[in-house]
């Protein structure tokens, strides 16, 4: 063959790849040179015919992969029940919705006003308040005026009961003396309401004078019509004190958890006998007790610190804390129904809802643990500060108690007591219901 017949050849085979069409555009050019031409610029090279295919072909029947234990489908319900799948939680949305939508109009018909409080942005949002009072008769008083408002107001009843969380100490003695006042004039009683005590020495005799059941018998429970089963103060000589503890806080939770729990303080900021160092998240438990604390109780005991208990049982600061979300939803069902039926059984109340602390300090000598309780942070050395972050906690001072305080933090305060004494004005009665 020559040269010549084999360039003719090897130009016929080119120009049947590819031959462009007369007009067509050219293709974009490539990394190479120019690129391929498209299909609409080829023509079919002349003498070569193409295949015809058949118009209509068999579907392409693909394999499925067959999963252990279940039979491969090949009706293709594989796909529908994907879809089913995926419909689900567009339809457990739907169902909410509809739920929420039905709900909320049917609690507002029914009149509950503590649902209107959950749901009001003052309930999810924590209010401290600092009530300065100018003495200590006078802290007492408005103390006493306004526990004797939040029993009254939660109408407690036989099945129903009102629980309430009790300091020792100097400090609350006026505002029991003010409560036992209350009970005599026939304006509170105490049938239906629960206590627990915040603690108790280990190792010393009941009948002990110093003994806090002696102390609450004395000044307090034995002056009202309390239920003495309802009277409820650890036992620091119980055989097992482990076991002792978390039956009380069983206890507690039985009750519905507390619902106003008050509290008292030391100089060095402890509350019950919960020490510097201890933790913040604590619970009924026992304790040893700080160098400084039985110095302190030493005049109790002749000021022999030999006769002075190094032990005590007392509720933890997490014990104290819960006391801000107890029983929220079950007051919430309870309500609907209560007003659905036509029974007025108190519960729903803006009360019920407002489960509180009260502090109780007075004293110069209390000043300095006031100033870290609510001008610093919260510190586990001063466990007294994590009421900081308690949704409902006051705080009830004299005005020696608020040395240590900023000029500027004790007149805010004060300029909020108008705000602060319609919590006990007016004193509610049981006479009056």
């Amino acid at each position: 063959m020559s040269m010549c017949s084999a360039a003719e050849g090897l130009r016929e085979e080119r120009s049947c790849i590819a031959v462009p069409q007369a007009g067509a555009p050219r293709a974009a050019p490539g990394r190479l040179g120019w690129g391929r031409p498209s299909s609409a610029s080829l023509r079919p090279c002349p003498g070569h015919t193409r295949p015809e295919l058949p118009r209509e072909a068999a579907p392409i029947s693909r394999p499925r992969l067959a999963l252990p234990g279940r039979a491969p489908d090949s009706s293709g319900g594989g796909d529908a029940g994907a879809a089913g799948r995926a419909a689900v939680p567009v339809l457990l949305l739907l169902l909410l919705f509809i739920f929420l939508l039905v709900l909320v109009p049917l609690v507002a018909a029914a009149g509950c006003p503590g649902f209107k409080f959950v749901l009001s942005y003052k309930f999810l949002t924590a209010i401290m308040r600092l009530v300065i009072l100018e003495d200590y008769d006078q802290a007492s008083e408005w103390a006493a005026k306004y526990i004797c408002n939040r029993i009254i107001q939660f109408k407690p009843n036989q099945g129903r009961y009102f629980t309430l969380g009790l300091p020792t100490g100097n400090t609350p003695l006026g505002c029991y003396k003010k409560l036992i006042e209350y009970h005599k004039n026939g304006d509170l009683s105490f049938k239906y309401v629960k206590t627990f005590n915040m603690d108790e020495y280990v190792g010393l005799p009941r009948n002990h004078p110093e003994s806090y059941h002696s102390y609450m018998w004395n000044n307090f429970f034995k002056h009202i019509d309390i239920d003495p089963n309802n009277a409820h103060i650890l036992d620091g000589n119980a055989p097992d004190l482990q076991a002792e503890c978390d039956a009380f806080e069983k206890k507690i939770e039985e009750a519905g958890g507390i619902d106003l729990f008050v509290g008292g303080i030391g100089p060095d900021g402890h509350i019950a006998f919960n020490e510097p160092g201890s933790s913040l998240s604590s619970r009924t438990r026992l304790k040893t007790l700080a160098m400084d604390t039985i110095l302190a109780n030493a005049k109790y005991f002749d000021g022999d610190l030999s006769k002075v208990p190094t032990m005590a049982l007392t509720v933890g600061v997490g014990t104290v804390m819960d006391a801000r979300e107890v029983r929220t939803h079950l007051v919430l069902v309870a309500c609907v129904f209560s007003r659905l039926v036509g029974i007025d059984t108190g519960i729903g109340s803006k009360e019920s809802f407002v489960l509180q602390v009260m502090i109780l300090i007075t004293g110069a000598h209390k000043a300095f643990a006031l100033y870290k309780a609510i001008e610093e942070g919260v510190n586990h050395m001063w466990t007294v500060s994590a009421f900081q972050q308690h949704p409902r906690t006051i705080f009830v001072c004299d005005e020696d108690a608020t040395l240590e305080l900023r000029v500027k933090t004790v007149k805010y305060f004060k300029g909020l007591m108008h705000v602060h004494n319609k919590l006990v004005d007016p004193l509610y009665s049981m006479k009056e219901n």
